[in-house]
Order: C-alpha cells, then structure tokens, then sequence
C-alpha cells in the first residue's frame, strides 16, 4: 500500500505564540506556573495528553484557543510567566567562560519530563537533571543521545499480579522535541558503518532551558528494517542489538555534533554505554591530523571523562569477541592497531585471549577522569577496577568519587517550593549555587512546614486511589472491587513508600519476612501505618517479576486491601506524588550494591525522612537527626542471615521510634519531634545533595581542567600530545632498565614529633633524565599485616643532572606517633600528564 505522509501543526493566535515557545522547551518541567498555563487550556486535554504541553496544545480545540486569547487573565498570567521564562535565559550565571568549545555528555537514556518517555529509571533521570542543572549554572554542555521510538516499556499486571510490557509508539511531532534541518532545508544525518551496513541517523534536538540535547534517530525509510529497529526500544533486544545502539550512541554521536558545526573538546560517557565514543575521536585525529595511534590517544585521554555507576563486575557490559570481531575488524585497522591490540583496549589483561571485550575498561583506558556517584561507590570502584593498576594501593586508584544529586526545582512539590521560595528569599531561586541558603529552614513555622506537607500527603491518597481504579478497570476487576479503591489508604496514616527497580538486591520483599508483624503495624487501631510500591522489572528479569506477584498476592489479603497498594507502569508523575506525599521512604538494598540512589534525595527535600540501608549517599550524609539507618553499615556472605537480622531492624525502628514519633502529637496536633526532622533533613540534604553542587565538582575537577587542556592541545596543534606519546615511547624502552638502588635507614630508631627523618635513595634511571621521572617517597603507619596505611608522598630532588645512577633525597617531617615506616616508588613525569599513574609505568623499591 502506498502512503503519503504530511504534518499539521497547531493553529495558535498570534498572542499565544509564547505558549507554543514554552511548550517546546523543557524549562516548564522544572517551573509549575508554566505547567498551570496549559492545564488552564482544557484540563481534560492535559490529562489525556500525558500531562504534555507540545501535544496539549495541538487537541485543544481551535474555537477554546480563540477562546483563551481574548482571556485578559489567562494573557495576564501567561505573560507573567514568559516574562520569567525569558529573564531565565537571559540571566547572568555561575560559569563565565566563553562557551566556545562544548563539554558533550553522552548518555544512554534521558529522563527529563514524563512528556518525553525516553528514560527507564536513575540513570536516565541523573542525566536529565545534569542536562537541568548544566543550563542553570551556564556550563558549556550538550547532552547526545539515542531517540527510542517506544521508548522504555510501559508497564502493567495480568490478574496474578505478574508483570507485563506494552511498548506504545511515540508520535515525536506531538512532543517536545524537532528535527533539525541543514541550510538547504533537509534534515541533518550522519551515517555509521555498523557491520555489514551503513546506518544513516538523523537528528533531533530537546531543548531543556539553554541546554540543547541531540538525539539520534535510525528509523528512517533510506535504512532497512533491521537498521531502523537500532532505535526502537531502550535497554530492548539481545546483545547484538545492544552494541549496535551503543556504536550508533557512541559514534554516531560524535559525527552528529561535528555535524552541527559543534567542536566537543571534552565528553563525558556516563555509564560505558558510549565509550565507543573515544575510538572515534581517536579515528579523527589519525585521519584527520595524520597523527598515531598512541598520539591520538594522548590528545583525547586528557579531555574524556567517565562515570561509572555499575558496583559489581558482573553488571559492567562486556561483548564477546566474535561478536566484536563482525563490528570492529575494520575499524581497527583504521586505527593502526592489530586485532590483539584493540581487544586489549577492552581487556583487564590484555593477554587474555579467553576474556570478552568490557565496555567499562575501555572507558576507563581511554579517559584521564573517571569517578564512582558517592563515596562508597568510588572506593567499591577502586577495588572493583585494581587489576588495571595492579601496582597502585586501592585508596590511589584514579577513580575519585562524586556523588550524585538531584536537580531541586524538579522534585521539590510546587506547594513546597512556593512556602521556600516566601522564606528563603530570592536567592533561593536566583543563586541556586548558594548552598548555605538552605540552613534556613528554622525561619519556617513548624505549622506551615507540617500543613504544607499534609496538603501533599491528601494530594497522594487521592492521586492513589485514581490510579488504582484505572489499574482495576484494565485488570478486569468486578464493579465493587473497583469502587473499594475510593476507601484506599488514609489522608491522616503514617505513610510509608518504596518506589525504585524490581531488582532481587533491593529486596522490595524484606518487609513481609514477618507477616504477622508487618499485620499488625498495618491494622493498629490507633496507629496504624500504610505502604505504597512501586517500581517495575526488567522485562528479562523473572525473579524481579516474581518479587511484584509476591507483593501482590500478599496485598489481597481482604484486612489488608486498604492499607497496601502496588501503583503501575512507575514515571517521573508517580515519583513526584510520592516523594513529596510520603512521610517515610524506604530503601533496602544489600550493601554496597547501591552505586548511590536518588529517591531519597528527592523524598528528603520534600521533608520525607530516609529509613535505609547504609549504602549509596545515604552512608555519607546519615545523621540520626534527619533520618534512621538500618544497621551500621554491615556486610553479610550469608544472605539469609542478612535479611533475618535487617528485616528484624526495620521492624524494630517503625514499633519502637518511627510510628510513636510521628502519632505523638501536642495540644496543636503537631508531631513537634517529626518535624524538628523534617527540618533537618530538608537542610542538610538539599545543601548537599543537590545536582548543582554536583555539577560544580565536575566543573572544578574536570570539566574546567579537560576545556583548558583540550584548548592547549589545539591551540599548539597537539604537539603536546605527540610529545607526551615519544615520551612514554621512550619510557617502554628504558623501563626494564630502570632500578631503585640501595635506600637509606633512618639515624636512629627513635624520633619525636617534629622530628624529620632524611631519606636517600640511588636510581638507575636506564638513560632518562631526571626530569622525566617522579621520584617518590611514599610513607605513613605500619599496618600490623604488613602494608603502610594512611600514606603520604613526596617528590624526592634529585642531586645531579646524569642519565644513568643519580642520588635522590627526600624529608619525613614525624607527625604521627606510633610505628612508620617508609619506601619509594617510581612514577612518570611530564609536565602534560594529567595524573602519574600510567599502568605499567609504576615501580616500587
């Protein structure tokens, strides 16, 4: 059959152009007086629109549009908040460079609005709120991406409670999104050699505030049914679909901004999803600057940047090397480098020929900066990666840690932020890098904070009984179970949520261990506490799968109906009503497989408190006056120990502190205690664990360091780089002969605080010279296991200027009591180096 497609647009007046303009950009997301304007439009439209604004405003009718425009105070308002959308963009920011050269920051899914249904959970809402938070700082970032026609699967129950996936088609010309078009008018492509085939994408752009995001599309009729399902699904097909969406994400992405006349002198692979990304810049630089191989590798180390959110091996992605070998034979070659040598980039060891091909280990080879999101992520990463610096302790891997956060303004209830906005001034809104604002929080009334909260806990009750009747009505259930969902939880109970992934490691069950003690703390008379889930599985994940029927069939216990329910198909709307409605938002993962989490940052700035697993941010940031831990911070080998012991836990703080805190009550009705918590928590995790103060720790540490460097590099015409590669050339060559000779004793056996400690050592420097080795002494307390602990270095000065056996001294300047002790190691030294630690170039004495 022969189709002929064509696109209608809206017909919107003359004075509703702003409308439209604030429809197409994202900012509304994050701005609740824009939303109101559309739902103003024809709330029954917004509704069935997906709550929308871009498609809202294309099915309301054309007579309420003309309607609307001759509304002076629908134009009041929309003006209003026009004017505010317009001195947003406008306004000064944090960032004060040039924004010439482009941090790019590549990432597999985006969840950014619930109008733009490209994101699966965490990862895809932390890229959303980077993309947020970039714009409100000024950073010179542009988001790259893959656009899923289905996008991630929309979820629901058959009657047995067990999960199924329905997988709708997006219709982009109804979203907030458009395709870019060249001079000539036509749409902007790129094409990627993908095995067998040449791919063509095209590009689209999101605009959220000033940042632009650019998303690949392969479905398009020049490709072939196979190419064009490359963008069907997120996280869809088998492992072949996989990598062939990752090189798409990766390489494409880097021709699609040079496409665009954008020059991305720093990327950013957030997760190993787009490390392929680095071949290809290294692929340019070989064409296009007739550079090597290990020199091109030197001119893009400095400027890439990693983050890794994966704490087990086995959730790091590795391909087979057949696999590899249908899709990178050739460019390989292009690369100058053997088969042997470009497996190798993808291995731990490059020997191994039976190793399979891990997209993390190339990350990590291939970008300078690489961090873990918290604390105990970034330590669990150092160990987890040690094999690739095999001669480094684990506390000096070059893996650092930055922990996530959450952009406020996105998560933060519009009911809370106007009572913020009234008491925390206007810097609150203006300076969102002014982190100390939030220690005034004691300037809100216990009363207006708890009432504030209230409201949304009302707001929640009534959203959860809406949704839970449309859940009943698809589900087949009779008339009267579905009209019993109007009696589903209570305004006034203690209300307890956990809202994240069906993975087995989060233990969504660990509540039921007891059932009848959970039964009684659900049906107290006087007391009584309710839950909500929430949270879907992935569509291979059975057990996943069998967590949620569980739950289920638990929660149909008829004295139980009321006080229990599992909400559907989890989004960014669901998250919102529950991290602002809840009083207690649970997390119980096994430590430490939380890389870091958000829920709970978002909870906890809406004055929900955490009750959680010590894992993730919540091990950094946990104080007993904002929140309760369970545990202290354990590991177990035995699982079933763990959840005999961490379930008894919970139960025990919600019987003995967390229900008789929040039902005891003062002659005004208020939980004075509970709110002396709130407080706290809003306090002390919205200064901390805000997506702003993020992304200034990968400007001040990265992005900032990787513009310079990238700017340098070019400015010289990568000379930098190629002597950085001669260097570490000649460095291969002489490192066998390279020794640490006889290293001194200390004077004495005794010394005293003050006291310094001259150390000498004699190198053969193998025909270097002393500039181009660091020459280190490395000391700090004895361990009684052997190793030195909480170590220190030092640059040891050499004493003369030869290239064969040369005396080098140091200082120890005695600091700590007990028993030290001290060696020296060796490392490289170029002044172009981002960090020393180049594996296979460490040497100890």
């Amino acid at each position: 059959m022969q189709t002929v497609s064509f696109i209608v647009k809206p017909n919107i007046p003359e004075r509703l152009k702003p409308l439209e303009e604030m429809a197409n950009n994202l900012w509304l997301s994050w701005n609740f007086e824009a939303v109101q304007l559309f739902m103003r439009l024809d709330y029954d439209v917004w509704l069935e629109s997906r709550q929308n604004p871009a498609r809202t405003l294309g099915r309301v009718s054309q007579a309420r549009l003309e309607e609307i425009a001759r509304d002076s105070s629908f134009l009041a308002a929309m003006d209003a908040v026009y004017a505010e959308y317009q001195k947003y963009l406008q306004r000064e920011r944090w960032y004060k460079g040039d924004g010439r050269d482009v941090v790019a920051y590549f990432s597999m899914e985006y969840g950014l609005d619930v109008s733009l249904p490209i994101y699966s959970g965490g990862l895809g809402v932390l890229s959303g709120d980077h993309l947020k938070t970039a714009s409100d700082l000024g950073l010179p970032l542009v988001g790259v991406g893959l656009l899923y026609r289905q996008g991630y699967f929309q979820q629901y129950l058959n009657p047995d409670g067990f999960q199924q996936e329905f997988y709708p088609e997006n219709d982009w010309y109804t979203m907030p999104v458009h395709l870019l078009s060249n001079d000539q008018g036509q749409p902007v492509t790129i094409s990627v050699d993908i095995g067998p085939d040449t791919v063509t994408a095209q590009v689209w752009e999101v605009r959220v505030g000033n940042t632009p995001l650019y998303l690949l599309d392969s479905n398009i009729e020049t490709n072939p049914p196979r190419d064009r399902e490359i963008t069907a699904t997120l996280y869809g097909g088998d492992e072949d679909m996989r990598i062939r969406q990752e090189i798409l994400l990766g390489i494409g992405g880097i021709r699609a901004l040079k496409a665009l006349d954008l020059n991305p002198a720093v990327t950013h692979m957030n997760e190993g999803h787009s490390a392929f990304l680095g071949l290809e810049r290294i692929r340019a630089l070989i064409q296009d600057r007739k550079m090597s191989f290990s020199e091109a590798h030197q001119a893009v180390w400095p400027a890439n940047i990693f983050t890794t959110h994966t704490p087990v091996p086995a959730g790091n992605e590795r391909f087979q090397v057949d696999l590899m070998a249908g899709y990178f034979k050739g460019f390989a070659e292009q690369l100058g480098l053997s088969w042997k040598e470009f497996l190798g980039l993808g291995r731990e060891n490059p020997d191994n020929e039976q190793e399979s091909f891990c997209m993390t280990v190339l990350a990590l080879k291939l970008a300078a900066h690489a961090n873990g999101v918290s604390r105990l992520h970034g330590n669990t990463s150092r160990r987890m990666w040690r094999n690739l610096w095999p001669e480094l302790p684990v506390e000096e891997i070059p893996i650092r840690s930055i922990t996530n956060g959450v952009h406020p303004r996105t998560w933060i209830s519009h009911n809370m932020i106007d009572l913020l906005d009234r008491y925390l001034g206007p810097q609150f809104q203006e300076n969102p890098a002014d982190f100390e604002v939030w220690k005034h929080m004691d300037r809100i009334s216990d009363e207006e904070l708890f009432r504030t909260h209230e409201r949304r806990r009302e707001r929640l009750v009534a959203f959860v009984r809406q949704r839970l009747r449309h859940q009943l009505q698809r589900r087949g259930f009779p008339e009267a179970e579905i009209q019993m969902a109007e009696d589903v939880l209570s305004p006034y109970t203690l209300t307890i949520s956990f809202a994240r992934r069906f993975a087995t490691y989060k233990r969504a069950n660990l509540l039921l261990r007891d059932p009848d003690r959970l039964i009684r703390l659900l049906t107290d008379v006087e007391r009584p506490i309710q839950l909500i889930f929430a949270g879907k599985a992935h569509p291979h994940d059975l057990k996943g799968k069998e967590l949620i029927r569980e739950l289920i069939h638990f929660a149909q216990d008829p004295q139980l109906r009321s006080q229990i329910v599992f909400l559907e198909d989890y989004d960014m709307t669901i998250a919102r009503y529950l991290n602002s409605g809840s009083d207690v938002w649970l997390n119980t993962p096994r430590r430490p497989l939380e890389a870091s989490g958000t829920s709970g940052m978002k909870a906890a700035m809406n004055g929900v408190l955490n009750l959680s697993i010590l894992d993730g941010w919540w091990d950094e940031i946990y104080s007993p006056e904002c929140g309760w831990a369970i545990g202290s911070g354990e590991e177990y080998e035995d699982q079933e120990l763990q959840d005999e012991i961490e379930s008894k836990a919970v139960y025990d703080l919600l019987e003995r502190e967390i229900v008789p805190l929040f039902y005891t009550r003062g002659r005004d009705g208020l939980p004075r205690p509970w709110v002396k918590r709130m407080k706290a928590a809003m306090s002390e995790v919205g200064r901390v664990m805000n997506s702003h103060r993020m992304l200034i720790e990968y400007s001040q540490h990265f992005y900032l360091p990787a513009l310079e460097k990238a700017k340098s590099f070019l400015a010289e015409e990568y000379s930098s780089a190629r002597e950085i590669a001669a260097y570490l050339q000649r460095l291969k060559k002489s490192w066998a002969q390279v020794k640490v000779g006889s290293l001194s004793g200390p004077e004495r056996s005794m010394y005293k605080i003050g006291d310094k400690v001259e150390v000498t050592v004699r190198i053969n420097l193998g025909g270097l010279s002393p500039q181009e080795l660091r020459v280190e002494l490395y000391f700090g307390t004895i361990s009684s296991s052997g190793p030195i602990e909480d170590a220190r270095s030092v640059e040891m000065v050499p004493q003369s200027d030869g290239r064969s056996t040369v005396e080098y001294r140091g200082q120890i300047e005695c600091a700590v009591t007990g028993r030290q002790g001290y060696t020296v190691r060796l490392l490289p030294k170029h002044p172009a180096l981002v960090h020393p630690y180049v594996p296979g170039f460490i040497r100890w004495a």
